[in-house]
């Protein structure tokens, strides 16, 4: 049984794909640094993506993962469905300094 992010990673990946971007899933084995669920380079700029159910938050650590990635320059964003089931994305910002 698939869980509920287990739709908009697929969803992501198939918009991913047929936008030309080179990406990849981090697997998450408890040694190294921790990442977010999606990377990418698309157009020539670094984005990062993190999938979640509706409703949901990122937690913590992606939030301090998200912090590092924009203050290297990358792009981070929150993927979930919207009521129709699409891709919605929402640009995590850069904190403010």
């Amino acid at each position: 049984m698939h869980g509920p992010e287990y739709k908009v990673k697929e969803k992501l990946k198939d918009h991913l794909r047929k936008q030309g971007a080179y990406w990849f899933m981090p697997v998450q084995t408890g040694y190294g640094s921790t990442s977010l669920d999606f990377l990418a380079c698309f157009v020539g700029e670094f984005h990062a993506y993190e999938c979640k159910a509706r409703g949901k938050k990122m937690t913590p650590r992606q939030e301090l993962v998200a912090r590092q990635i924009n203050a290297a320059g990358g792009k981070v964003y929150l993927v979930m469905l919207d009521e129709d089931g699409e891709l919605e994305f929402k640009r995590v910002d850069r904190p403010r300094a």
